[in-house]
């Protein structure tokens, strides 16, 4: 098994000799540098290029945030773990976007260490369970924003098209068979969808197209070609 070597960046040095301590009695775990802030960090990582970097945020001078985003511009093959006391979804966000590889509050259980650092040193990501939420939460925010905002047209394409696109291949199908008149019930039968699933989806295709009524549906769905006339 290869060697994993890392360079542990703390303004404490108990923690630090704490770390190294604990560290070094695992299998394949080799402490090569230290580092006392941010600055300092950037040196010695370009010195000796650990795999990974556990990067403490809130140092004096040069702080793990912008020693993590120097870092990863300077020397991208280093991986940074982020192990911190602070349990605060701005520093979560703001260490990701900086390029951290992980995310892990000192308070986690020594066996969740070994795990994050190997996981970082074979290039996966680790987020401590209980803070990875916080990602999973503004996903889902982002989606339900983008599935209610209304179209922007786009150059050389009608707004009616732009619009189209924003509906899935279900909302389209429901849509057309709206546009031709049936009702949920009988679009239910033709999908093998329940009324109600029906009424849920064109509920979703009128907020997604800003529209209150079957006239503008209809309009629409022969605006951009779904449906054609005789």
């Amino acid at each position: 098994m290869k060697t994993i070597s890392l360079m542990l960046v703390d303004d404490h040095e108990v923690v630090r000799t704490g770390l190294k301590s604990f560290l070094e009695t695992q299998a394949a775990l080799k402490v090569v540098a230290e580092a006392s802030n941010g600055a300092e960090a950037i040196t010695r990582a370009l010195d000796v290029k650990p795999d990974v970097i556990l990067m403490d945020i809130t140092m004096p001078g040069m702080d793990g945030l912008e020693a993590t985003r120097q870092l990863k511009a300077l020397c991208p093959e280093c991986m940074v773990l982020a192990l911190t006391v602070h349990e605060d979804k701005q520093y979560f966000m703001k260490m990701l976007a900086a390029g951290a590889s992980g995310y892990l509050t000192k308070q986690a259980a020594a066996e969740e260490l070994i795990s994050a650092i190997h996981a970082i040193a074979a290039g996966h990501v680790y987020l401590q369970p209980a803070l990875a939420r916080w990602l999973l939460e503004d996903y889902q925010r982002l989606a339900n924003h983008t599935e209610t905002r209304p179209a922007r047209p786009v150059a050389g394409k009608s707004s009616a098209l732009v619009s189209l696109e924003i509906l899935s291949l279900r909302e389209r199908q429901v849509l057309e068979l709206v546009a031709e008149g049936l009702n949920n019930k009988q679009i239910g039968e033709q999908l093998g969808l329940s009324p109600k699933t029906i009424a849920r989806h064109r509920e979703r295709i009128m907020s997604k197209l800003n529209m209150h009524s079957r006239t503008e549906l209809v309009k629409f769905a022969i605006r951009t070609g779904l449906i054609q006339l005789d």
